[in-house]
Order: C-alpha cells, then structure tokens, then sequence
C-alpha cells in the first residue's frame, strides 16, 4: 500500500505523459498499479486508467472533504503494489493564497512523497536553485526526487545531474529526451481522450517503455515504500441508498461521449442498478431503460454521425417527450439540443432543449462551479446541506434561440451555466446542464437521480 504524488513546477511540464509511462512500465513488471488523479479531470483519467488497467479515480478539494479523500484513497488504492497520484498545475499552485487545495496540501494531507518533473529545456545550472527554492518554501513537504523532462541529449543530461549533485540533496530519478513518441495530441479541452484514440494502447507501451528505460523504477519504488496510506474506511465512501426495486439505466459511451467518473457508476450499480451502454452513433433505437445519462465528451468532433443516426435521436426525443428520467451533462446538454454549429459546419441534433449549440474559439466556461437548487427541484437534495453543489464546468460551446424552461434547476453562484445565471433545464423529466457534477457526500447526486427514476418507476406501474 505504498503511494508516491507526482508533480511539476508549473504545468505543461509533461507529468501526465510522464505518469502514464510510470503507470504502464509498473504495470508491464507484473505490478499492480493504482493511479488517481488531483482535481476534476476526465481526459487524464482515462489515459491513467488505460495505462494502469484499472479505472483512476478523482482527488479533488473544491467537491470533496478532506477525510472523503483520504478514504478514497485508501479505499481504491488498499491491495495495490503501489499507488501513483497525478497532480495538476504546479506544486504550490491552487485557488487559494494560502495553498490549502494545491498539490503539496494534498501530498501533506495523505503523507506522500513528490517526484517532481521538471521541464529542463534550455536549463542547465539554475535548475539547481529551482529546486532548492520549491525545498524550502514549505519544508513539510518531501520531494524526494525529481524527473528531468524534455532533455536534449547525453550531455545536456550530464550537466544538469552534476548540477543536482552539487547543490542539492535531491536524487535524480530519471531524465528523458524529447521524443515524438512521447507526446500525445491535444485538442480545446486539452489532451484527446483516450477512448477515441484508436491506436491508444499501442501509443501508451511506447511511452512506457522510454520510462522502463530512462527512469529508475527500482528506486521509485523504494521511495513510495516509505509512505503507506491513509487508514482504509470501513466501507465504500462512494456507497449510496440502496434501491428497493431493479432499474435500468441507459450510460452513452462511444467516440463521442465518455465523461464519467468511475465511482459514480460504480455507486449506480452497487445501489442495484444495471447498466447499459449505448453507443449514439452506431445503436439504431433505444433498449428498454429506466433512466438515461448522458455525460459529457466531444459531440462536435462526431456531429456528422450524431445527425446520421436519426433513427436513435428520434428515439431518445420520443422518449423525453414520453417522460423518461434523463440526466445529461454538458456534451449531451449539446446533443440534446436543436443543432451544433462547429467550424460553419452545421448537423442537426435529437432536439429535445430548444435551442441550438455554438462552438467557440474561447471557452465560454471553465473552472469551478457553485450551484444553489430553486425552490422546486426536479430530483431534490435530501438536506440543506447538499442544496448548495460544488462542481465544475469546462465548455466551448454555448446555447443560443434558447426557450428559457419553465422551470430552471439550478441558480449559479459561481461559474456560467447556461446563460450565466441558470443551470440545469427541465423538461417533463428531463435535466439538463452544462456543469459536471460528482457524487460526494455533500452532493449525492446519484442516489437522488436513481431513486427520482425508481419513484418515476413506481408511478408509472
């Protein structure tokens, strides 16, 4: 159970790729390996999930308290070889003046030690006194190594360990070359995911066989050894009120769409809901569901097939139409839409909000969100507590010829929403919204959506 937090001097650094590497070249010795990832990400988990074979799981300040991420943790991470968490940004980076969400609060927060990655181009001695300053600007903090990253050949490798030894204490654990190997294609939203990269495997061995041969596995390992987790919950910190009756619930997952944390299905699942995957580009009707959710991706990468397949967006707008609990995040906000216009291209959508989806050149949204629920919430939170939701959002697009809904579920206190002062559009049972939600304990989002759809259920029966 030993665990090990990767991070950076500022980002862009290439720890992601760094940490995929580690993830696969510990994974190709036979290692069972866990990754997770700070903040509320959804590409990099999916590369870290590949790499490692198992799905990564979020740690995340602003949507979860501090013991829920220590649990989670804990939890997922108890029979692994080793645990390996992916920070975001910089070490000392974060929200707050004081550092209390960055990387270094949470290695403080679990106890684990910092392998720094460090972007050495065009560096030589003043790497030295870059490192030293990160030592001594919060000495609770262990970096216990560094990885030199974007290296330009032997002897640029040479002089920046000689300089390491001379100033520091800190061990050099690696240095890799630049290689065109190692990069992985970006896009608006940042890195492709990657159950749309169709040479994905192939793309991440090779990765993590430069790490296997440029960093010390041996010695990471030895480092992480050092630091156990947190002490492992009792049960599951993602377990919600089980359901009284069998649901279907209908999970979009193709090219398109594949925004979804783990745990929140898996919390589905557990409850006793079974799910079904659907493809929207190539599943012509609808099966027989419950519920539907839609989570967010890149539609407008795939709108032409989106349009093509009438068949199953006449489906899914019958089905809205007809009463059916959708819960839709984001991309599949866009999808349900009248239209998505992206690079003059226009394709038409399933049609269900009124209105029509624009792509933009500059985010229309990013960043953390804060929530407050109106006074007649569609699936309502079970306390006062919860009526305030932490999330977040990340958006190019934005809506336009919108019919406002009778009925908005959502006041937005922080962040854009729809039209920067709502979220969240209802319609018959229907919730729409740009933000991405997390269940959490102050936000048990999936239990509510579940048994909404079990009271629809029971209505109907």
């Amino acid at each position: 159970m030993s665990q090990i937090l990767i991070s950076a001097a500022h980002k862009s650094s290439g720890k992601t790729t760094i940490t995929i590497g580690l993830c696969a070249a510990l994974r190709q010795r036979g290692l069972d390996v866990q990754p997770f990832k700070k903040g509320p990400d959804y590409i990099d988990p999916m590369w870290l999930g590949r790499a490692a074979g198992k799905n990564c799981h979020n740690l995340d300040f602003y949507t979860m308290q501090r013991e829920e991420i220590c649990n989670t943790l804990a939890w997922f991470g108890q029979s692994a070889d080793i645990n390996i968490i992916e920070g975001n940004k910089g070490l000392y980076d974060g929200l707050d003046l004081d550092g209390s969400n960055s990387n270094a609060a949470l290695a403080k927060l679990v106890g684990a030690p910092v392998v720094l990655v460090l972007d050495a181009r065009g560096m030589t001695r003043g790497i030295a006194p870059l490192i030293l300053g990160y030592q001594a600007f919060d000495p609770d903090i262990n970096i216990a190594g560094v990885i030199l990253n974007q290296l330009g050949g032997s002897r640029h490798e040479s002089k920046l360990r000689a300089v390491i030894e001379n100033y520091t204490d800190v061990t050099v654990l690696g240095a890799v070359a630049r290689h065109p190997d190692m990069e992985i294609l970006e896009r608006h939203l940042g890195l492709i995911p990657s159950n749309e990269e169709g040479a994905a495997e192939q793309h991440i061995r090779s990765i993590g066989n430069a790490i296997e041969r440029q960093v010390d596995l041996d010695r990471l390992m030895e480092l992480a050894a050092c630091s156990p987790l947190p002490a492992v919950p009792v049960a599951s910190p993602f377990a919600i009120k089980p359901l009284d009756l069998p649901l279907r619930i209908g999970i979009a997952r193709d090219e398109a769409f594949g925004f979804y944390y783990p745990a929140d299905l898996d919390a589905m699942t557990q409850a006793g809901a079974e799910l079904v995957f659907i493809d929207t580009l190539r599943d012509a009707e609808l099966p027989p569901l419950d519920g539907l959710f839609i989570g967010g991706g890149f539609p407008e990468s795939c709108m032409e097939k989106l349009q093509a397949n009438l068949s199953l967006r006449e489906a899914i707008r019958r089905a809205i139409e007809a009463g059916l609990p959708v819960y839709a995040e984001c991309g599949g906000l866009m999808y349900l839409s009248r239209s998505l216009t992206w690079n003059d291209r226009r394709c038409e959508m399933v049609g269900a909000v009124p209105g029509d989806t624009i792509m933009h050149t500059r985010p229309q949204g990013r960043g953390y969100v804060r929530l407050r629920e109106t006074d007649n919430p569609l699936w309502p939170a079970g306390s006062d507590d919860e009526n305030e939701i932490a999330a977040h959002e990340f958006h190019y697009s934005g809506l336009e010829n919108l019919e406002p809904p009778a009925n908005w579920e959502y006041n937005v206190l922080r962040g854009t929403g729809i039209d920067g002062k709502h979220d969240g559009y209802r319609l018959h049972n229907l919730l729409a919204c740009y933000t991405h939600q997390r269940s959490t304990s102050k936000n048990r989002w999936t239990e509510r959506f579940l048994h909404f759809i079990q009271t629809c259920k029971t209505r109907h029966n």
